[in-house]
């Protein structure tokens, strides 16, 4: 054998080389070996200390808050939203729709509950009226005649209007007294309106039931001294004059 070969230090320095061992590491949880950490809640959260001394945080995960939801609006738009009414705004609520309630009801009965007694109680007397120098209005009417009756409150608002201008004279044909000025006027239908100028001639004459308007229409005429009325000659709904003989009555006391 040649010296190079049987040298110890040849030979060690020739062996083949094996393949490297590299040590298995097991692999464990990370821990956090830092004694300071941030805290998002004022509980700490807690912590344990390693035999060497060292703070060790706690990795186990952690629920995220949770938002609760509310009924509340935001401060920002708390002004923005319209305030509710109180309960003393509604009572004086409740209590001004019924006076207003009553205050219609009220108007509307004491239009109606105007009756031909009222008008009658204050009509001119017929000769009265034909000498003081005023246009006038005579209406022939009956207690007994629906027509009559319910036409009254619209002449009552009428004659309040015009009261101080012209006459308004209330005939009842169930009096005797009138049988004259009825044949005179051509009364076949009550009520029957005759308009008449200051001088006492009939300038025309509306009959029975018709809109107040043609009745307005004449008396304001009338009062401005037009020679002739707007309605003439208009005959609506009405209740024969014929009936009277059954309830005629003879007194000469009354104008009505």
């Amino acid at each position: 054998m040649s010296p190079a070969l049987s040298s110890p230090l040849a030979l060690h320095r020739f062996r083949p080389c094996s393949p490297p061992v590299f040590p298995v590491v097991s692999r464990k949880p990370m821990r956090w070996t830092s004694g300071i950490r941030c805290q998002t809640s004022d509980t700490d959260a807690p912590q344990t200390s390693s035999p060497t001394g060292e703070l060790i945080a706690d990795t186990e995960p952690k629920a995220s808050p949770v938002m609760e939801q509310t009924n509340e609006a935001p401060s920002g738009a708390a002004g923005l939203l319209p305030e509710l009414p109180t309960k003393d705004v509604n009572r004086n609520i409740a209590i001004l729709s019924t006076l207003a309630a009553v205050g219609l009801f009220l108007s509307s009965r004491l239009d109606f509950g105007v009756s031909l007694k009222d008008l009658a109680a204050v009509a001119m007397p017929y000769e009265e009226a034909l000498s003081n120098g005023k246009p006038t209005v005579v209406e022939f009417y009956a207690d007994w005649c629906e027509v009559c009756r319910e036409l009254a409150p619209d002449v009552y608002k009428v004659e309040q209007q015009y009261k101080n201008q012209v006459n308004f004279v209330m005939l009842n044909v169930d009096n005797t007294k009138w049988e004259q000025e009825l044949d005179e006027f051509g009364v076949e239908g009550i009520p029957h309106f005759a308009f008449l100028d200051k001088e006492g001639n009939e300038e025309g004459n509306v009959v029975g039931k018709l809109p107040r308007q043609y009745f307005l229409d004449n008396v304001e005429a009338l009062a401005r001294g037009e020679e002739r009325v707007p309605h003439a000659r208009v005959v609506g709904q009405y209740s024969s004059a014929e009936a009277r003989r059954v309830h005629q009555v003879a007194d000469p006391r009354s104008h009505g």
